[in-house]
């Protein structure tokens, strides 16, 4: 007996997204299967943000007849609901864990929607348990009692990247991941996009950097002016003539065993 198929992980069509008086999505169009692994790249202010936003349901749409969304099959979220089926790794969350709140507190807190473990937060053997596992995948255990505010950037990233794995995901996004970190967390980063792309997480990759597009992602979706100009095989998508067009600048790029390096 077959078994029925999954509804994509995102269905969008024909959106509008206002940000002020600005259109930053406009006729947005873009569906990524359950099982997917997909890189969005484009240069600051085509709408990348603007988009995450709007998976997150922090941006919505405008109304109209034309357009849809719907997140795993379902167009109306619980947001608290959404956010157990998609973690999210973003710069803000990142700007949010900081102080005092240890590794394990961290991970802890995406049972809570918070950054931190709060006097009002109840957590129970099987959420520890579950936080302890997240820690154990990503290799840092050891991050568990370590303060935030005394973890390099690379670890608290990690961390983070623990915390959107704590409800077991279907999939993971991940917002510009490799900002303010250097080479060695980079790499580090890196390869633990590769580990969970292998180990059957969904990834969708936000970017401008193409150095963070694993050989995993195999389909790029390129974005400008609140549009999709391109959308296909990576191999097709990440050619110099292309990507010179979408930053506006002359390019020169190197591929290196499935890693793609543009300057």
């Amino acid at each position: 007996m077959e078994t029925a198929a999954k509804p994509p992980l995102l269905d969008v069509r024909k959106l509008r997204v206002m940000r002020g008086q600005k259109i930053a999505l406009d006729e947005f169009s873009l569906r990524i299967g359950a099982d997917e692994h997909v890189a969005i790249l484009g240069p600051n202010g085509c709408g990348k943000s603007t988009l995450i936003k709007t998976i997150t349901r922090e941006c919505y749409p405008v109304a109209r007849t034309e357009s849809s969304m719907s997140i795993l099959g379902e167009e109306t979220w619980d947001v608290f609901k959404l956010r157990s089926s998609l973690g999210i790794v973003s710069n803000d969350l990142m700007l949010s864990c900081t102080g005092d709140a240890n590794g394990r507190d961290v991970v802890l807190s995406g049972f809570f929607s918070s950054t931190a473990i709060y006097p009002n937060h109840t957590v129970d053997p099987e959420q520890r348990a579950q936080a302890q596992a997240a820690l154990a995948q990503l290799n840092i255990a050891h991050l568990a009692d370590r303060p935030v505010c005394e973890m390099s950037s690379g670890e608290a990233r990690r961390v983070l990247i623990a915390r959107a794995l704590v409800h077991k995901p279907q999939a993971l996004l991940f917002d510009e991941p490799c900002n303010s970190l250097d080479l060695s967390a980079q790499q580090n980063l890196r390869h633990t996009m590769s580990a969970l792309a292998n180990s059957g997480t969904a990834i969708i990759l936000v970017t401008h950097e193409l150095a963070d597009v694993v050989p995993e992602i195999q389909r790029v979706v390129l974005m400008s002016r609140g549009r999709v100009v391109g959308d296909g095989p990576k191999e097709q998508m990440l050619q110099v003539e292309r990507l010179g067009a979408l930053f506006g600048v002359n390019v020169q790029m190197a591929r290196r065993d499935g890693h793609y390096h543009l300057w």
